[in-house]
């Protein structure tokens, strides 16, 4: 290293120290006023007590944004045109004149660190690179967009792309990191696209898509904070490993109030235990199940052949199917979800019941008395009466009783009812959870009511006990005890955006971020508009990787029907992760299985050749444990991927976790050094290096399973090795054989 680059770290390190030493001193202040609000106990009025909470939960999110930038601070530096300098960090921080010291990468002012080219500098005469180890400087390297502005020494720092470079190479922890450092023009431009209307991002593998998406949700919270923070941003990833994969992301940015979901936990809470077969997949994907389902809950709304019977005193009181008919029919007419619209039928045969009373007891007076209304409705034989005709209905029952007795599905065909019949009990399955969303929404919370009346009770309290309070104090004039109680529910409401999110079944969000959007079906696409009502979505995926025959064979057939006219699409073109040897193999799959697909161009290339070993079928297992071990030798702390077909999943997976202590199944997998996993369970994932098992297996595994075999073979950073005992499909043919 030149005595000139020693100078330039030495100098960049006493900045770096300034940083972290306000750093610091932000955390302390943070720190001290959250002991301070925690100090004062639970003692105090109700309102005092709920705003101490909020302060205290406004304290704790602003430490643990403080807290989350301490990995890798500042990044970056841009020298503009004048003279003018921007150090560029994970957070904003000013000093106490409020003074620039750091700018938040999604600032404006940051842009240019992504953006500039040596054809368009955007007014940036060099853009350095700092790389940091815990706080220390230990390297830097620089952009210069006008060689005539800096000296001979200043030269010795010039490197291109020696940070992201740098970065790819790194080993695989499990976990996915972030990009903030080394975010490319082409992402830039999509992470800082406009917030309204749904944004597509088309990517191959490796060109960052994830991280693009992740990053425009840390972005859009920073630039539209006001708009969002109440409502939040909801990320969508395709199962629960490849949400663990990313939850560190968002908080090495700073931000922690994003929710996290996989589309089985969007709708109604249930228990998904099973799966079902493709053929039934496609039809409870269809939108005809919408239809099927308004059918099915009206059915549950009939009308006797018979008279209902009600008693009261020694009279039996009738209610004539015309008057249940009048009562259905004004009940639809309130054009209220079906529980909801029950109180209205309750209420319009109370009303014929008490009428009646008056009719057979020749007492007109008698209908004119609250406590007979109240006796009828307190009735077990009233409430017998009204759950016949219209009862009180959940979505697990609605859709349960749909595959118990398909003879009500009528839009359907006779094979088609067939195929979705199944006995009460069963296991609920990916499928249904959006037959169950609609479900909730046609029939609405049956607690709802009940709930609503409490809100009302407990605002009436509210409002007394705060006009008490302006009483006591003599502040009347000066504010109204309806502000006064407004001020306490605002302060007591202050709870994480995913416990308020969690608390409200039908959470409509400000954006939802989609990943492996593909994957997604008419009816979870459906589900997931009904909770961003603004339409404003980034949606990132590869239709080249759709593995589901219900997933999206183009993004024009996936939202037309939702966001007609009103998308608008991006393509990441440039493979940061996958050498350009292990993507040549993975493109001969792709071709072979889809004509004309388009492969994203790899920026680099690594020593290792992809290999194949072909071995005995009864040797697999002990073939694949000794692959394993020469693997890890090979990537040292990178992390091992075993990739296998469903058919042999749990036969080989078992055998290699026993044999291999260091070796994961499932959302474990993750933390461990070797992870075995299903091939449909590693997309969006990588590793340092992936041992793809029984190729054909794969593909013939699935409907689209050539797809599959793609997704397996560009999870890999660095080595990508094939064992098989049956014979390689089509398209391998560039891989090493190995004895």
């Amino acid at each position: 290293m030149t005595d000139a680059k020693q100078a330039e770290l030495a100098r960049e390190q006493a900045y770096v120290d300034r940083l972290y030493g306000r750093l610091d001193q932000l955390r302390a202040q943070s720190r001290d006023q959250l002991r301070e609000v925690r100090r004062r106990g639970a003692s105090g009025t109700p309102q005092a007590r709920s705003e101490r909470d909020a302060f205290a939960t406004m304290y704790e999110d602003r430490l643990a944004r403080l807290d989350a930038a301490e990995a890798g601070l500042c990044f970056g530096r841009l020298d503009l045109v004048g003279g003018e300098r921007h150090y560029i960090g994970r957070i904003g921080l000013l000093d106490d004149a409020q003074e620039t010291l750091l700018v938040d990468w999604r600032a404006p002012a940051a842009e240019a660190f992504y953006r500039a080219t040596p054809a368009n500098p955007l007014g940036v005469v060099r853009r350095r690179h700092l790389r940091l180890r815990v706080r220390r400087v230990v390297d830097i390297d620089d952009d210069v967009f006008d060689l005539d502005t800096i000296s001979a020494d200043d030269r010795a720092t010039l490197s291109g792309q020696a940070v992201l470079l740098a970065a790819l190479s790194e080993s695989r922890t499990g976990h996915m990191r972030d990009i903030v450092a080394t975010i490319q023009a082409e992402q830039d431009q999509i992470i800082r696209a406009d917030l309204g209307g749904v944004l597509v991002v088309q990517g191959g593998p490796g060109t960052g898509k994830t991280a693009v998406g992740l990053h425009r949700a840390a972005y859009l919270l920073y630039a539209h904070r006001e708009r969002l923070e109440r409502s939040g941003v909801l990320v969508v990833g395709p199962n629960r490993i490849f949400t663990r994969y990313i939850e560190a992301v968002l908080p090495s940015l700073g931000e922690t109030g994003v929710v996290l979901a996989t589309p089985d936990r969007i709708g109604p809470e249930v228990d998904v235990r099973a799966d079902d077969g493709a053929d039934v997949v496609a039809l409870k994907s269809d939108l005809r199940m919408v239809d099927v389902i308004a059918a099915a809950v009206a059915a549950r709304e009939t009308v006797p052949a018979e008279p209902l019977v009600v008693p009261f005193d020694e009279h039996d009181l009738q209610v004539p199917p015309r008057v249940v008919a009048d009562a259905v029919s004004r009940a639809r007419r309130s054009r209220r979800p079906h529980n909801h619209a029950r109180y209205t039928f309750a209420r319009a045969l109370l009303q014929h019941l008490v009428r009646e009373v008056g009719r057979v007891t020749g007492d007109p007076e008698l209908s004119r008395q609250r406590w007979v209304a109240r006796t009828l409705m307190r009735s077990d034989e009233f409430r017998d009466a009204v759950n016949a005709c219209w009862p009180r209905l959940t979505p697990a029952e609605l859709v349960e009783g749909m595959y118990a007795d398909p003879s009500s599905l009528e839009p359907l065909s006779v094979a088609e009812r067939q195929l979705l019949r199944r006995p009460p009990g069963s296991a609920w399955t990916p499928a249904d959870v959006p037959l169950l969303d609609e479900a909730a929404v046609l029939l609405g919370d049956p607690d709802e009511i009940l709930q609503r009346a409490a809100d009302r009770r407990r605002e009436r309290e509210e409002r007394q006990y705060a006009a008490e309070v302006i009483a006591a104090t003599g502040t009347r004039g000066r504010v109204s005890a309806e502000q006064l109680a407004q001020r306490y529910r605002e302060a007591g409401g202050r709870q994480p955006l995913a416990e308020r999110a969690g608390g409200a079944w039908l959470w409509e969000y400000g954006h939802v971020i989609v990943d492996e959007a593909q994957e997604l079906t008419p009816m979870a696409w459906r589900m997931l508009f009904r909770r961003c009502p603004s339409r404003s979505m980034t949606v990132v995926g590869d239709i080249a990787q759709t593995s589901s025959s219900s997933g999206a064979q183009s993004w024009a057939d996936a939202l037309d029907p939702f966001v007609a006219g009103r998308w608008r699409a991006a393509e990441l073109t440039v493979n940061y992760r996958t050498p350009a040897q292990i993507m040549a193999v993975a493109g001969d799959v792709l071709a072979a299985t889809e004509r004309g697909a388009r492969i994203p161009r790899s920026v680099r290339e690594t020593d290792d050749r992809p290999w194949v070993r072909r071995v005995e079928r009864t040797a697999l297992a002990d073939t694949l444990v000794a692959a394993v071990r020469s693997e890890q030798a090979e990537v040292g702390e990178g992390t091992v991927a075993v990739l296998l077909p469903a058919s042999v999943y749990a036969e080989v997976a078992e055998t290699v976790t026993e044999r291999l202590p260091d070796a994961a199944r499932g959302p474990a997998a993750l933390d461990a050094r070797v992870a075995v996993l299903r091939v449909a369970e590693a997309k969006g994932l990588e590793f340092d290096s992936v041992l793809v098992v029984e190729p054909r297996l794969v593909v013939e595994g699935s409907p689209r399973g050539g797809h599959d075999l793609y997704v397996a073979l560009t999870r890999a950073t660095r080595r990508l090795g094939v064992l098989h005992a049956s014979a390689l499909p089509t398209g391998l043919e560039r891989l090493t054989p190995l004895a």
